[in-house]
């Protein structure tokens, strides 16, 4: 009996690699702030940036057998909230996931997180200073510091994604010892109710979405087949990278800066 855990399951790209696995593993675990409903599935309640919540997950989880694969796709955006709360789901929250499934993986299990396309966006601006704060994010008072630093929630949003880069790769040494594979997929502008908003609040999304060669948004069927693939055994050599899935959306904004 085997288990797949999915984050974000209620809507968006978190349901779209729901509908995926379903049938590909004895149990999935359809995971959100509030249990989703979703036939096929085993709707639990969590909020990951509760480390207590965290732990009765994976504890259900231990319970009903073996961690085939996990896809933590809950996150929130600049619009949702400030930058202490941006980086307190963001990127703490997906250390302390990975850091307590760790618990259950075994050789052949695999976990994607979502960063983001921002994540790409932020590089020129970052320095070592803030590499070395976004990397020790279980560091006791990170989230006040975090917040004193970065009070910029569209700043804090792309920094904490980078975060999530980076927690992903030095995950993937740990979970590599078990015989696991730990990798992270970064969407660009996807059309899902957290984009669509970002979109109209945002000018600045609208002015990337001009500049998208493919000039259209992704869909979340489109970044859930990258993630199955990167779950599946065809993707069993693949560990510690990060997938940029924004249908060129950045090399299109630099041949415009140009």
């Amino acid at each position: 009996m085997t288990v797949t855990v999915v984050t974000g399951a209620a809507s968006g790209m978190g349901r779209s690699c729901v509908e995926l696995l379903l049938g590909t593993t004895d149990h999935l675990v359809a995971v959100d702030l509030r249990a989703p409903e979703i036939e096929g599935t085993v709707g639990l309640a969590c909020d990951v940036s509760d480390p207590a919540a965290i732990g009765r997950l994976v504890e259900t989880v231990r319970g009903l057998g073996p961690l085939k694969s996990l896809a933590h796709a809950a996150g929130i955006s600049p619009t949702m909230a400030d930058a202490r709360r941006i980086f307190d789901v963001n990127l703490l929250g997906t250390v302390r996931l990975l850091r307590a499934f760790e618990e259950l993986a075994i050789a052949g299990s695999a976990a994607v997180c979502f960063s983001s396309m921002a994540a790409y966006q932020i590089a020129p601006f970052a320095d070592p200073a803030l590499d070395a704060l976004i990397d020790d994010p279980l560091a006791e008072g990170f989230l006040d510091q975090a917040a004193s630093t970065i009070a910029d929630s569209g700043f804090a949003y792309a920094l904490s994604k980078r975060g999530v880069v980076r927690a992903c790769a030095r995950a993937a040494v740990r979970w590599g010892r078990l015989g696991a594979r730990v990798n992270s997929v970064a969407p660009g502008i996807i059309d899902t109710p957290m984009g669509r908003q970002e979109l109209e609040q945002q000018p600045v999304m609208r002015d990337m979405l001009e500049h998208a060669p493919l000039q259209r948004l992704g869909t979340p069927a489109e970044v859930a087949a990258v993630v199955g693939f990167l779950l599946s055994d065809d993707a069993s050599f693949v560990s510690g990278i990060d997938v940029l899935v924004d249908g060129a959306n950045l090399p299109g904004m630099d041949a415009a800066a140009q």
